[in-house]
């Protein structure tokens, strides 16, 4: 999980237009009918981890069911699935439905490579959660189905915690900081390892505010990391991060904030699920002191703004196979096999009312609350090559973590950044 996790949410590189070819919204061969889709195979590209086995077994018995057509998922790795995605959907004969990054399925949308799924939308998608499916939205149409996210929670030590004195868990942000003051206080513990440029924290906290790290100057996109709130985001970060010993110019995987807890003497840390689980195997004696909580927010009602990473499920504008592609989202995206996905991965399913899911898994748990009031980097096709290193925003967090103000360090980032947003796509 923790390989494809890295990749879904960190989304670099440029694309090339995408032609779509082929049959249009009809279905070669078989029409459904009494047999329904007898003889057809309907061909799915699925991403390493997303699905276990025995699920793609479970959903392809119950498409055969429904439709008398077969199907046959191929797995592919992140690395270098841009490329070879953009490819396959200029061919005459591309996979007829994939799962692709949340956050790239704006730019697969403006080449043309996305069939327009607004009937499937009306059909079982009204109660999707409107933060998951928001990315699943391209200039008013439904490019896309959301299919699950995930987002970054606390990771404590209870023993680090028990140590301090601490009897409950933090419900506001202001009680979180205490309670991290108070261990640097009271432990030899690092009361947070928070290194300078966990840049989906960052965007979280800017979520949070409500801020938009770009806006629209005429006819182009421009960078927006001047304004008021994404300075008051950056303020907050800057503020737990002073409570850290992590180095002001590193991200958390450099080194791995989980192998850095995995010593038994870190507080706590901002990150995904899975790097409890390298914590665990670095030091397999921690896994009884791990306890995880959802970030605390401004007050208790609300909790903190976290960056959806995760993945969408789309149709091939050049399928000749779009009515059963359909069918086929039919059965995925259904309460039992949703369900199930979440119950097998941890991961945050597309409807709020299945979150029972998560139950007995504790990251997943507290993650959930936060889901709902979450959301991405901006969802432009431009954005792809802001986040190639090195990163613009991880710059501007370090200057500022260095001492620089927000509105120089903002000042200090902009030519590179307007320069990334204005390249073509």
């Amino acid at each position: 999980m923790k390989r494809k996790l890295i990749a879904a949410i960190g989304i670099a590189g440029m694309m090339v237009s995408i032609a779509a070819c082929g049959g249009g919204s009809g279905d070669d061969g078989k029409k459904a009918g009494a047999d329904g889709y007898a003889g057809e195979t309907l061909t799915v590209w699925v991403m390493d981890g997303s699905s276990p086995d025995q699920w793609q077994k479970d959903v392809a018995a119950a498409f055969e069911k429904k439709t008398k057509a077969k199907v046959k998922f191929e797995v592919q790795t992140w690395n270098g699935i841009q490329q070879k995605l953009t490819t396959a959907l200029s061919e005459e004969n591309p996979p007829d439905v994939f799962e692709i990054g949340n956050t790239q399925t704006p730019a697969y949308a403006k080449t043309g490579g996305l069939a327009d799924l607004a009937d499937l939308k009306s059909s079982i998608g009204t109660d999707w959660s409107e933060s998951l499916n928001e990315s699943a939205v391209f200039d008013g149409k439904q490019y896309a189905a959301p299919w699950f996210v995930v987002n970054r929670v606390v990771v404590y030590n209870k023993k680090v915690w028990a140590d301090a004195g601490i009897k409950e868990l933090p419900k506001t942000r202001d009680e979180f900081y205490a309670d991290l003051k108070t261990i640097g206080d009271k432990t030899d513990a690092e009361p947070i390892y928070l290194p300078g440029q966990n840049w989906y924290h960052f965007v979280g906290l800017a979520i949070g505010e409500g801020a938009e790290l770009v806006k629209k100057d005429g006819d182009k996109y421009v960078s927006n990391l001047a304004d008021p709130k994404v300075a008051a985001a950056m303020e907050t970060y800057k503020k737990f991060q002073s409570l850290s010993k992590a180095p002001k110019d590193k991200d958390e995987a450099t080194p791995q904030q989980g192998e850095v807890f995995a010593k038994g003497k870190t507080g706590a840390f901002i990150g995904m699920g899975w790097e409890a689980g390298i914590a665990i195997e670095t030091n397999p004696a921690i896994e009884k002191d791990l306890g995880y909580f959802t970030i605390p927010g401004a007050t208790a009602e609300k909790p903190e703004g976290v960056f959806l990473g995760g993945s969408n499920l789309a149709v091939a504008a050049g399928s000749k196979k779009q009515e059963l592609a359909k069918e086929f989202l039919k059965v995925t995206l259904s309460d039992e096999f949703e369900g199930a996905l979440a119950k097998a991965n941890g991961v945050i399913p597309n409807k709020d009312s299945l979150q029972s899911n998560l139950k007995g898994n504790a990251a997943a748990e507290a993650a959930a609350p936060a889901a709902g009031g979450g959301g991405t980097t901006p969802l432009i096709p431009e954005w792809a090559a802001v986040e190639n290193a090195p990163n613009p925003i991880k710059t501007y967090m370090t200057a500022v973590l260095n001492g620089k103000s927000t509105a120089e360090a903002a000042k200090q980032v902009e030519e590179e950044f307007n320069k990334r947003l204005s390249q073509q796509q």
